[in-house]
């Protein structure tokens, strides 16, 4: 029978991201086996997803994990490459714009103030500032919107992954296409002990971490646990439009409604969380296109008047690895189960926070503790007591 140090179930962004810096590490010194179903990844959240980040949370940590990202992404080739090579990541710099009506203004200045204390680039813009950058944007009902200056935009999600899993690769990481159907528990140590195939191996190893996105749950109740992660789909429409928006480049831009748009060139990229919210089966992907129709573009017309006659050009829909409880990550390690690690619930903001929290598990499992960047308030210990540490700030 195999033995690995560390297993790590889910080869996407953070499984990679979690692989890529426990090889880095000089102090750490076991093997790394990372189990992933499917190699091309084409249902991953990860290769599903917008890719974008931005520094505008409500929690100071998760802004401090997408600062680090912007400091990681920035040297992208110098940390990724091998042999001198490493895949293209060009950023781009479009900003992301949240838009208050009287109702949300209170809670976007609260924000504002978390972010600039923590050394994000932001402005808070008033109505008519917001119409001088925009003059394309209808603002009479808005109270104020906040603006990211610098370090916010897009990216490419897949040659991230891709970066994170050559370098891990070279640095000795095995990656083995299976799937885990059950785990073995020895209860008398509190320790996973075994980690069962579909492929009908048996593999042991010294601690298990559960990367598996929107199914995550089901790795954990495998292991006795509860975990409150659920598959919520997100669709996106890529659309033209026939006039030119006169002024800066459209943002991405987060409507009162919860609506959002960005440039995307040569076309444009919307998406909205569906009016019914609700846990879908993992492989369900089918985009509904009457959230388009009802629901998106008439908030685009109404903001954007332009956008009155807009034409959609393709579609289509990815999953939330989406937290029940506060919208936000799990992270670390529990009590009940000392050698099962958490990497769970980042509810649409796990692209962004990768380098940060695959960072902070490797020095957790190598140190017993954090040292770049503190993420105990993202630990498990929360999820038993059932204590929300809420993120507002959710697209």
């Amino acid at each position: 029978m195999k033995h690995f140090d560390t297993l790590i179930i889910g080869g996407a962004v953070m499984g990679s991201s979690t692989a890529y810096w426990l090889s880095e590490n000089p102090d750490y010194d076991g093997n790394i086996l990372v189990v992933e179903p499917d190699p091309t990844y084409a249902h991953s959240s990860t290769a599903l997803s917008e890719a974008s980040i931005r520094h505008q949370f409500s929690q100071p940590v998760n802004i401090k994990l997408s600062m680090f990202a912007t400091e990681f992404f920035a040297n992208f080739h110098e940390n990724v490459q091998v042999d001198g090579e490493a895949p293209e990541l060009p950023f781009h710099e479009t900003g992301y714009l949240f838009l208050a009506t009287e109702d949300g203004m209170e809670n976007l200045i609260t924000n504002h103030e978390i972010q600039k204390n923590c050394g994000a680039e932001v402005a808070l813009l008033n109505p008519k500032e917001i119409s001088e950058r925009f003059p394309y944007m209808k603002v009479s009902d808005l109270e104020g919107g906040s603006l990211g200056i610098r370090n916010e935009g897009t990216l490419d999600a897949y040659s991230l992954m891709q970066g994170f899993k050559l370098r891990a690769r070279h640095n000795g990481v095995e990656y083995l296409k299976n799937r885990v159907v059950s785990l073995s528990v020895n209860q008398n140590k509190n320790l996973v002990e075994h980690v069962h195939l579909d492929s009908g191996e048996t593999i042991s190893c010294s601690r298990v971490i559960n990367c598996a996105g929107p199914r995550a749950r089901w790795i954990a109740e495998m292991a006795g646990l509860q975990l409150p992660v659920e598959p919520r789909i997100r669709a996106a429409f890529v659309f033209d439009c026939r006039e030119k928006l006169e002024g800066q480049t459209l943002p991405l831009t987060i409507d009162p409604s919860g609506v959002h748009v960005r440039t995307d060139p040569p076309y444009y990229l919307a998406g909205a969380p569906p009016p019914e919210d609700l846990e879908v089966e993992p492989n369900d992907f089918k985009v509904r296109q009457d959230e388009w129709s009802d629901n998106i573009w008439p908030v685009l017309a109404n903001r954007i008047p332009v956008f009155e006659k807009i034409k959609v050009k393709s579609s289509w829909a990815g999953h939330y690895a989406y937290n029940t409880l506060d919208q936000n990550a799990i992270i670390g390690s529990c009590e009940q189960l000392a050698n099962f690690f958490f990497c769970n619930g980042f509810s649409g903001h796990g692209f962004q926070q990768s380098p940060g929290v695959g960072r902070g598990l490797s020095e957790l499992i190598t140190y017993g503790r954090y040292e770049s960047l503190d993420l105990s308030d993202l630990g498990y210990d929360r999820i038993l007591r059932n204590e929300p540490f809420l993120e507002k700030a959710v697209i």
